[in-house]
């Protein structure tokens, strides 16, 4: 599996902390600022994971997500959603369009690599 992920995240300075603890990791990282410039990003790339906020501008992670699912490229590519979102119904709704897993922010460094460690197996 590759070892390229796409980082998505509205907060530049969000997206440069993780993108150092993945680096650190030896993992690729390609990042987007919302859903829409995550699918220009794409463009028929491998990626081996995919982390996305909920809560963006233009395209938030539930309809990037749903745009994800049915493309059939990566509709299979494992998804990691990053929120502050503590509404159950709302993670249920991500678990129940394909995301492999939920962390909440603000999380750590080590807990970012774990779970992305986990769904990269």
């Amino acid at each position: 599996m590759t070892r390229t992920i796409l980082l998505i995240d509205d907060s530049p300075s969000v997206r440069t902390l993780m993108r150092g603890a993945l680096e650190r990791e030896k993992f690729s990282v390609v990042d987007a600022y919302d859903g829409e410039e995550a699918m220009d990003k794409l463009d028929g790339q491998p990626f081996g994971l995919i982390v996305s906020d909920l809560a963006m501008p233009r395209m938030d992670g539930l309809s990037f997500l749903r745009w994800l699912r049915v493309h059939p490229r990566y509709k299979f590519t494992p998804l990691l959603i990053l929120t502050t979102e503590t509404r159950k119904q709302v993670k249920e709704s991500a678990r129940q369009m394909g995301a492999q897993g939920i962390l909440a922010k603000p999380c750590t460094p080590t807990q970012l690599v774990t779970a992305v460690q986990r769904l990269c197996r």
